[in-house]
């Protein structure tokens, strides 16, 4: 899953579909966010810095994440996998398919991009997304990822609140980690650009993106397509950075039949 979204952001009944499809489904939290290690030793990077070109406070890289995905599949003894990722996960799942690719099958990069500077930017609106204050307390965080997807969500489909309100809640009382976050955030603004690796794979792709997307531009969807040799591209019209219960059965479908071409 994405930053500052732990794997509960893959929704219960959109893994049971695919496993009533016949396939095994995995999900995990990263490091940093839920269950998963938190590496609170490293502090908290300043993010401004970044902005400004400075890297010296990223705990990590998102090769790292990769490398735990990779770890992960050790661990599970799964030789190879059809890995799925969405925004910053698209990310993690691009660098696990570039650095292990006897490992992955196909490959499904949602909502995400490929770091290339000025592709995939976050919409002016979206910004104060990124950078507003975390949460000191259960109710507002909850009432921060209310006003997050009023912005960066899906204005052609319905707003779920109340799923949104039992997500933000669950994740909440799971782990609330603002510092492990922002090392996320370090390790996506400080990691980079993957095109030219992108160009190198040999491995049946789906991308997807939506065309209402605020957070992560569709041009990232895009040139992630482009870039991929033979990669299939679906931009779902009205979607935006999130994942509408009415798109399930278009991108399960789609998800399905790629790794049916795969074998």
């Amino acid at each position: 899953m994405g930053l500052a979204t732990q794997m509960i952001g893959w929704p219960d009944e959109f893994c049971a579909d695919l496993a009533g499809r016949g396939h095994y489904v995995v999900r995990f939290d990263n490091r940093d966010i839920g269950l998963s290690t938190h590496l609170h030793g490293a502090g908290t990077p300043d993010i401004l810095a970044m902005f400004g070109g400075d890297a010296s406070s990223a705990a990590y890289a998102l090769t790292d994440l990769a490398a735990d995905t990779i770890g992960l599949l050790d661990a599970l003894a799964l030789d190879g996998v059809h890995l799925v990722g969405a925004s910053m996960g698209g990310m993690i799942a691009q660098l696990v398919a570039v650095q292990a690719p006897d490992r992955v099958r196909s490959l499904t990069s949602i909502m995400s991009t490929t770091g290339e500077p000025g592709v995939g930017s976050p919409a002016e609106v979206a910004l104060p997304v990124l950078l507003a204050p975390a949460a000191t307390d259960r109710e507002g965080a909850i009432e921060r990822v209310i006003d997050t997807y009023r912005v960066i969500g899906s204005p052609g489909f319905e707003f779920d609140e109340a799923a949104l309100r039992d997500r933000a809640g669950l994740s909440f009382d799971r782990a609330h980690d603002p510092a492990g976050v922002a090392r996320q955030l370090a390790a996506i603004l400080t990691t980079h650009d993957r095109t030219p690796d992108l160009a190198e794979l040999d491995v049946p792709t789906l991308v997807v993106h939506g065309s209402q997307d605020t957070l992560v531009d569709v041009s990232g969807g895009r040139a992630t397509a482009a870039a991929i040799p033979g990669a299939e591209l679906l931009v779902v019209e009205g979607m935006g950075h999130d994942l509408p219960r009415e798109v399930w059965p278009q991108i399960l479908d789609r998800i399905t039949a790629l790794v049916t071409r795969a074998g």
